[in-house]
């Protein structure tokens, strides 16, 4: 994995912009740890950070390849998952190669099929290549948007990189945030609006989308989206079915030639995806494989099973180490580690995020990396299989807003009248809603239930797993960590969003239809064993922690924060039962500490990036 960036500008000699290239590119140092790389001409600006993965010693960026007349050059960050397919049906066309790292691969793709190579890959990717006969730059972005292509259009001028962070270093892009970025971060956050990149004038690259950038302008297209089709398999044809395709998915996913292993919280998706992993490696003779978690200190003491989050985890992950026999590391981390790191995660996203919930997985992936530069993680199968609380519950089926912000009425509150007046919360929240059901591939013949079921799942693809899917790249790849989400898969999405809901829950069990395909590769109890989300610390102190340093900042009445808040409202909500509620306001683990956090990262944010409102 790496991390890219550039521009083109029709207007100016970049030639004469280098430092501005090199600061660009040096914001993605932490994606891209093991090298660095640029190209410059009089109009297109490529910059690259690298992480070495496949063929170490070969694998630059920007790479630069030559055919007949034309010259191409591709800076790239992801996986391309079929690249060996891909080569030998390439060299059979007559192509050949000087590496093997799947750089080459799609750049040689894309030589030979120019815009339409997007179709044939199977990976997670986001990519720019610039053709200098045809003077244009062809960018794209996988189908579930894993890997991040955030983007700036300007008269005579475009800008792109992986991170917001890479863009803010050019000149031409102000930290400024008007009514609706406001309104991402206060109603929306810590998810976002498709395309949209809070900052003013900052959006990114859909997934599934390709660009072309010419001097006549930017040309945006959809190359893959969901589609709504007829499942015609029986409920044993359709468990066969998803078991093959997960075996094909992990198998392909395990090709490294550095270390690699496993994030195991003891639970279905990764306890699966782990079974499956050690099972290949012992079939290809390739030793013991490696696994890790994470816990916080005193949580055994401290937890308390709810609706939300039914069990501990400690328990189910020594069962899975006691059942594969895995080379296993747990890392356990305390209040003011996570405290402590709220900061850096709100940089390694560049913006407020899951507070705790991001810090702990920067820390968890920073001590992964000491032993492995490659890790497969379970992200993406309850969005697909419907595995969350709200797939089940009618009150949630029936709100008419998006499942995970049912507290938006409470979040408004938290709003100071002017600010609430000028972006209209409740209004955006709802109009992006309405955009989303708009959205949803209809099929022609499905009842009233099997369509809401339908539209539940494509909410939470579009709308809730890119949030996850943004957490897991920014806080891996600011360790310096690839992660590979095997759930997200574009053929094994696009089959299992088509079974219908009574196949999906069968035996009556969320992700029914998963569990009956995993039947025989997970013990029993483990394969039954009731969803819990990722673990958070429990522990009282973190609460006291950020409810005291939020009272702290009003009290001090000087922070940026205080004129978008009702100041009131906070500390009504500091001074009750509500902050120590386990009743979330986003998601299944932002409950009252993580609201205090999240108000702490927005008051960082504004103070370190300098954002300008208005």
């Amino acid at each position: 994995m790496c991390g890219f960036t550039g521009w083109i500008d029709w207007n100016e000699d970049l030639t004469l912009q280098y430092a501005t290239l090199e600061k660009m590119t040096d914001t993605l140092a932490f994606r891209g740890p093991d090298a660095t790389g640029t190209w410059i001409s009089p109009h297109v600006a490529l910059g690259h950070r690298r992480l070495s993965v496949m063929d170490p010693a070969n694998g630059a960026q920007p790479m630069v390849r030559a055919s007949g007349d034309d010259t191409y050059v591709i800076v790239y960050n992801g996986e391309l998952y079929n690249a060996p397919e891909l080569k030998r049906e390439l060299e059979g066309r007559g192509r050949s190669f000087t590496t093997n790292c799947d750089t080459e691969v799609l750049l040689v793709a894309y030589m030979e099929w120019g815009r339409s190579c997007v179709e044939r890959f199977n990976g997670i990717f986001a990519f720019a290549i610039w053709d200098t006969r045809e003077q244009h730059l062809f960018l794209a972005r996988d189908r579930l948007g894993v890997k991040p292509l955030f983007i700036a259009k300007q008269l005579g001028r475009f800008i792109f990189g992986s991170e917001p962070k890479a863009l803010l270093a050019h000149p031409a892009i102000r930290p400024e945030v008007g009514p609706e970025g406001l309104a991402e971060i206060f109603i929306v956050g810590p998810a976002r609006t498709p395309g949209q990149g809070v900052y003013r004038d900052l959006g990114e690259l859909l997934p599934g989308q390709c660009a072309t950038v010419t001097r006549s302008g930017v040309s945006v297209s959809h190359y893959w989206k969901l589609e709504s089709r007829p499942h015609t398999e029986t409920v044993q044809e359709t468990a066969k079915s998803v078991r093959d395709l997960l075996i094909d998915t992990v198998e392909r996913q395990l090709i490294s030639d550095v270390p690699l292993g496993t994030l195991l919280s003891g639970g279905l998706d990764s306890s699966i995806l782990t079974t499956l992993a050690v099972r290949h490696y012992e079939q290809s003779g390739k030793g013991k494989f490696k696994t890790f978690s994470v816990d916080f200190v005193d949580n055994d003491k401290h937890f308390k099973a709810h609706a939300f989050q039914p069990n501990a985890d400690a328990p189910w992950i020594e069962r899975m180490n006691q059942y594969l026999g895995t080379e296993h590391h747990t890392f356990k981390f305390d209040t003011p580690d996570i405290y402590g790191a709220l900061r850096a995660a709100l940089h390694a996203r560049d913006l407020p995020g899951m507070a705790d919930v991001d810090s702990s997985l920067l820390l968890f992936c920073e001590a992964i990396k000491q032993h492995v530069t490659v890790a497969i993680s379970g992200e993406a199968a309850d969005e697909i299989f419907g595995g969350y609380p709200w797939f089940h519950r009618e009150e949630s089926l029936n709100a008419a807003t998006f499942p995970w912000s049912l507290a938006s009425n409470m979040r408004a509150s938290l709003l100071s009248e002017d600010v609430a007046a000028w972006i209209r919360p409740l209004e955006y929240i709802g109009d992006r809603y309405s955009d989303a059901i708009a959205e949803v591939p209809k099929l022609a013949g499905e009842d009233e239930a099997a369509a809401k079921m339908r539209v539940m799942s494509y909410l939470n693809i579009t709308r809730f797993m890119p949030t996850l899917l943004d957490r897991k790249d920014r806080m891996s790849m600011g360790a310096g960590l690839e992660v590979r989400v095997p759930f997200c898969d574009h053929r094994l999405v696009d089959y299992v969003f088509n079974i219908p809901w009574e196949i999906k829950t069968a035996g009556d069990r969320e992700k029914g239809i998963l569990r009956m395909a995993m039947e025989g590769v997970l013990p029993d109890d483990v394969l039954y064993r009731k969803k819990s989300p990722y673990p958070k610390t429990h522990n009282p102190n973190y609460l006291n922690a950020t409810r005291s340093k939020v009272l702290e900042i009003l009290d001090e009445g000087t922070s940026p924060l205080l004129p978008l808040i009702n100041v009131a409202k906070i500390r009504e909500i500091a001074a009750s039962d509500e902050a120590s509620s386990n009743l979330p306001w986003f998601g299944q683990l932002m409950s009252g500490p993580q609201l205090f956090a999240y108000l702490l990262q927005i008051d960082i944010w504004l103070r370190e990036y300098n954002v300008t409102i208005r």
